[in-house]
């Protein structure tokens, strides 16, 4: 898998959410970090943690499952879904939205557990952070450190809901991962000729990924 499919596809979900490895503070403790860094940080180090074991290294849907588990709380897929369908949102029926939604988290969750089975030595360091009273989005700011090679910038948008810091989109080195499957899913969508034959083509995608027919990192 290419570097920056792993970029582009990670890292929302979840690909982000800490593959690439146990978090590092800029210039604190873990105790100086804000609630919405600590979402980030805490996600990141359980899964590195669990996820080197071998039962889960040896198990790709015990894998899957587990990423799943432990992002879909701190990423808000209902919001990821309207924003990337944009216009397309507003006129699909309830159920197209339920569809597309699930095909869609399943196409990120497979590809975050790919991506970080096959990269997980990297660091997170984080950038100053401050938060204005009742603000209710904010971005945090990271590097991705690597041994081998420039540090990437990743900025994670994030929303708060009754006092719960959750994902929206991620900017990688200024792209935004929402922006970038609006563009390309409504190009698909044109071509296609309807949402629902979008929807059918990722629900075959993750069907033949889960039989380890093909990746799921290039869904179109």
């Amino acid at each position: 898998m290419k570097l920056s499919n792993i970029l582009l596809a990670g890292v929302f979900s979840l690909i982000a959410l800490g593959y690439f490895g146990a978090p590092v503070p800029a210039s604190a403790g873990d105790a100086d970090l804000l609630p919405p860094q600590r979402v980030i940080q805490d996600t990141s180090k359980q899964l590195q943690t669990t996820l080197q074991r071998p039962e889960y290294k040896n198990s790709f849907p015990k894998a899957v499952s587990f990423v799943e588990s432990v992002i879909d709380p701190h990423v808000d897929f209902d919001r990821v879904a309207m924003l990337i369908l944009g216009k397309y949102w507003k006129v699909a029926t309830p159920e197209q939205k339920q569809s597309f939604k699930k095909e869609f988290r399943t196409l990120l969750v497979r590809t975050y557990t790919t991506a970080f089975t096959e990269y997980s030595d990297w660091t997170i360091r984080y950038s100053p952070l401050e938060i204005e009273e009742g603000a209710k989005r904010i971005e945090v700011k990271t590097e991705i450190l690597r041994k081998d090679g420039e540090p990437v910038r990743v900025g994670y948008r994030m929303e708060n809901t009754n006092n719960d810091w959750k994902v929206y989109d991620i900017l990688i080195e200024g792209i935004s991962l929402v922006q970038n499957y609006r563009t390309s899913f409504t190009g698909d969508i044109e071509r296609y000729g309807s949402l629902d034959r979008l929807i059918g083509v990722l629900a075959q995608r993750n069907a033949e990924a889960a039989s380890g027919k093909v990746s799921t990192a290039n869904p179109s």
